[in-house]
């Protein structure tokens, strides 16, 4: 009696704690009540913890009260052996209106034609089938004539919000400790269970909660379980923190041998969703691999954000220009909980909203909205670039409309004309700055953001503001030759950390028709892109500063009358002939400030610059790859790249991606060394 009780209030609990599936308790009931036209067989499926086995407990306890016999099978321990099946589920061959229950069905899933075919014909009259598997049924049920109006196919998706906390509040979570939970489980019936077994106290007041140790553990296991290789396991970690993953991002950041295994896998795995735009993980999944990566080994978690990073700015760089949008949005994404400005920016998609070039039929709307957003002196420059650059402008509408709700504009510029100072007050003052503070070299321009107008809104977050903002850093990704970039923010307090943690500061502030601008710069010459979509991803890098004032000042760069490009080729130089003096006493670096002034040995001198720059790196933890691949690859006498790839123990892409950030990193180095050294040699 007291093993029957126990039995009544296990069942009465879990049947309290299933809420949610209407659907689909809906088609079992119907199978189990024998309504007219209800199918047989019901196919559940979904990725690990998504609800599956309480949906085959339900459908017991509903057979069971209905006075039907139950059968139900585990999968997991018959081995996909037909024998075994054919052994456990003899008694729902003999009792007329038998429930068969299999779950974890996966595990024999190449029975699965059998059982179709063969095996399920053997049933007692009125049995009922009820499969639970974490992959998806074979399209022969459906395709099959006979089997097609019989059978079932119940995916399980995520609970949504509502059932999330429900779920909780069954659990007896307290109802100000659930917010955080719902944000991380992504629906998952399992994630809300454990997360609510987690005493509070380990919950803290943050509206994100992230689990650690022994929870983290359970739900990879659960959630994932065993994976075939270490290159599957560090596939999943890209897919988990890459907003969609495309075989060329996969590639670029694990190499080509490792995609080649890994991808079609990928597509097969049942919390994975194959989309026309590539591979989404079950958000669940997404978090708890992030998560876990991330308390078990923080420095391989930052190395897959970096990777993924700058595989996005090459996405960028080659999509066309509708798609370098969207491009954006995907590399925005890995930035989605880093930024402690709420609500600035949202980097999903807004396909009500169409970004397109300037109509000569915009302009008396773009001149409209710039008056009435910004006042009379911001459409007097606004008309004066319409007409200077009408290129640089960009019209935004709600789609199957004409009529622009927004615009914005970038100009490019080598240096202004006069009608350009006269017409813009802003330009004058900002080219006054850049001359004091940071002067063009040959080949160089200047990029701004000057109008980023929405009437009504005008420059709070909204879905126009954050499309404005994808062009302007696809305009920041795409172009070459950019040595400086501004933009400009009239309400300025409300932007100004968030640009901050991007490296804007803001360098002058500008009367517009009673109006006041302010304009926000950093200089690419400091930090190029490329290692600033490295930096960016870095969860715990301090922005590096866009402005002089700090050692490595633009004006500094050329005190010993060598531009940056040719530095940049100097270094590069330096490294390739390091074993081969007699070339290495020919650099054009032995004349720059990285000698000391009346050197008696020059060569011996700029050798020991470079050993002491790699040394610093060494010692700095985001520099420790960098020092390595550098020595490996210029110090040492490995014969080939592929070859110092090898001896590294990584794919020869990776090593090549490491190289050019390590090049990119000890430039830096220098030239910081450079600016503070007091003259050339």
């Amino acid at each position: 009696m007291g093993a029957t009780g126990l039995a009544s209030r296990l069942a009465a609990a879990r049947a309290g704690a299933l809420v949610g599936r209407e659907s689909e308790r809906a088609v079992l009931d119907r199978m189990l009540t024998g309504e007219a036209n209800a199918p047989l067989v019901a196919y559940l499926h979904g990725p690990g913890g998504i609800g599956k086995s309480s949906l085959l407990r339900y459908a017991a306890r509903q057979a069971e009260a209905a006075g039907r016999l139950v059968v139900h099978i585990d999968a997991r321990f018959l081995d996909a052996d037909p024998r075994r099946i054919e052994e456990t589920a003899a008694p729902a061959c003999a009792a007329p209106g038998a429930v068969l229950l299999i779950d974890s069905f996966e595990h024999c899933q190449p029975l699965e034609p059998w059982l179709r075919d063969t095996f399920l014909l053997r049933l007692a009259e009125g049995a009922l089938v009820v499969l639970a598997s974490r992959a998806a049924p074979e399209a022969d049920w459906s395709v099959d004539p006979g089997w097609a109006g019989l059978f079932a196919d119940l995916a399980v998706r995520p609970l949504d919000v509502t059932q999330s906390d429900a779920l909780l509040a069954a659990r007896g979570v307290a109802a100000e400790r659930r917010g955080a939970i719902v944000a991380f489980a992504g629906g998952s019936p399992l994630v809300l269970s454990l997360a609510a077994s987690v005493p509070a106290e380990t919950l803290g007041a943050s509206p994100l909660w992230t689990p650690t140790g022994n929870v983290l553990t359970t739900l990879v296991e659960r959630l994932v379980g065993e994976l075939p290789s270490t290159a599957h396991r560090r596939a999943l970690e890209v897919v988990a923190q890459a907003y969609v993953t495309r075989e060329s991002l996969l590639r670029a950041v694990l190499g080509d041998e490792d995609t080649a295994t890994v991808f079609p896998w990928l597509r097969q795995l049942p919390y994975i969703e194959a989309t026309p735009e590539g591979l989404h993980p079950h958000d669940a999944v997404r978090t708890t691999l992030a998560a876990d990566l991330r308390w078990r080994d923080p420095e391989r978690y930052e190395d897959v954000r970096v990777g993924i990073s700058i595989a996005c700015l090459h996405a960028v760089r080659g999509a066309s220009e509708d798609d370098a949008l969207l491009r954006v949005a995907e590399w925005m994404f890995l930035f989605r909980d880093q930024s402690a400005v709420d609500d600035l920016y949202d980097w999903r998609a807004h396909p009500h909203v169409e970004d397109t070039p300037l109509r000569p039929d915009d302009v008396p709307d773009v001149l409209r909205m710039a008056e009435e957003a910004e006042g009379q002196g911001s459409a007097q420059a606004v008309a004066h670039w319409v007409r200077r650059q009408p290129q640089g402008f960009r019209v935004y509408r709600y789609s199957g409309r004409s009529t622009p709700v927004a615009f914005m504009a970038i100009l490019r510029l080598e240096a202004p004309l006069p009608e350009d100072r006269a017409e813009d007050p802003l330009i004058a003052a900002l080219w006054d700055f850049v001359q004091a503070v940071a002067p063009l070299g040959r080949g160089e321009h200047l990029g701004i953001r000057r109008f980023a107008v929405q009437p009504g809104r005008h420059q709070r977050p909204s879905p126009l503001m954050d499309l404005i903002s994808r062009r302007t850093i696809a305009a920041e990704m795409r172009t070459r030759g950019r040595a400086v970039t501004f933009t400009v923010f009239e309400d300025a307090e409300r932007w100004r950390r968030y640009l901050a943690e991007a490296g804007l500061i803001e360098v002058v502030t500008v009367d517009v028709g009673g109006r006041e601008q302010h304009v926000f710069g950093r200089d690419w010459r400091r930090q190029p892109v490329e290692e600033w979509v490295e930096h960016r991803a870095r969860a715990l890098a301090e922005p590096v500063a866009g402005w002089p004032g700090t050692p490595s000042s633009p004006a500094d760069d050329r005190a010993d009358g060598l531009s940056r490009v040719a530095f940049e080729e100097g270094v590069v130089e330096a490294l390739r002939t390091w074993r081969t003096p007699r070339e290495f006493a020919t650099n054009v670096l032995l004349r720059s400030r990285l000698v000391p002034r009346k050197s008696t040995d020059p060569v011996t001198d700029l050798r020991a610059t470079f050993t002491a720059a790699l040394d610093a790196m060494r010692v700095d933890p985001a520099g420790v790859k960098a020092h390595e691949v550098l020595t490996a690859t210029y110090l040492s006498a490995s014969r080939t790249h592929k070859a110092t790839a090898r001896r590294l123990g990584v794919p020869y892409g990776t090593y090549r991606r490491h190289l050019a950030l390590a090049r990119d990193r000890l430039v830096e180095h220098l030239l910081r060394h450079r600016s503070t050294a007091p003259g050339t040699g």
